[in-house]
């Protein structure tokens, strides 16, 4: 036996969209798009006094939502789905000056939600420059002879929200030091020395950094010390 993949409402109208040709019992009319069975029989909408009613689709839940909650009248519009052998939902049927009402409550909504996305863009967005300005300054302090622009391009690379570099993992938020140094290691690493180069070359990832392994480590050294370094 089929049955409704979603149930009509205990206190509302049913209506169906037949797979086969249909004429109205009352008037003859056919075929129909949809029909009220009544006893049995099968009526057009304008007989069932619902023909004043628009469709709406399927697929916007708000929109149905509030459609029938502003309409006097609504019927709910099924579907038989061979297949599955049951009945499917398609949409409603609702009062035309309902759905214009309903999506007047929903247009507003959407203007609220880009709002708040434009509130909620800027509050990341001042987020992200004082979590870049702090981490910024956490280099310097460990290594405080790291030019100031580089200290910041640093920062500003390591910590673009979602990422996944180490800015943005739990040690790199909490400014742990070895989260910052990790940057500044790969800083160097990439434009300091020939590890680019190497890869392309066809070096191991693990060998290529183990031959700059001494260039980091002195261009880090001389940060330590507040010098300029070899870095750049």
């Amino acid at each position: 036996m089929a049955f409704f993949a979603t149930p009509a409402p205990r206190t509302g109208l049913l209506v169906v969209q037949p797979l086969r040709r249909k004429q109205c019992a009352g008037c003859r009319r056919g075929p129909l798009p949809m029909l009220v069975l009544e006893d049995g029989a099968p009526r057009c909408l304008d007989c069932a006094d619902l023909g004043h009613l628009v469709f709406l689709p399927r697929g916007d839940t708000a929109l149905t939502r509030r459609s029938r909650e502003e309409s006097a009248l609504s019927a709910v519009v099924v579907r038989f789905n061979r297949r599955k052998a049951r009945y499917e939902r398609q949409g409603v049927l609702v009062e035309e000056a309902a759905l214009a009402r309903a999506e007047e409550r929903c247009l507003a909504d959407a203007e609220a939600r880009r709002r708040r996305r434009v509130r909620d863009a800027r509050r990341r967005a001042a987020e992200d420059v004082a979590f870049t300005d702090a981490f910024a300054a956490e280099i310097r302090r460990l290594l405080p002879g790291c030019p100031a622009g580089r200290a910041r391009a640093i920062a500003a690379h390591a910590s673009v929200r979602g990422s996944g570099r180490v800015g943005r993992s739990a040690a790199g938020r909490a400014l742990s030091e070895g989260a910052v140094v990790s940057a500044v290691v790969a800083s160097v690493r990439h434009l300091d020395t020939p590890y680019d180069q190497l890869l392309m070359g066809g070096v191991p990832r693990h060998e290529a950094r183990r031959r700059i392994a001494a260039d980091v480590e002195s261009a880090l050294e001389a940060w330590r010390r507040g010098g300029p370094g070899s870095a750049r």
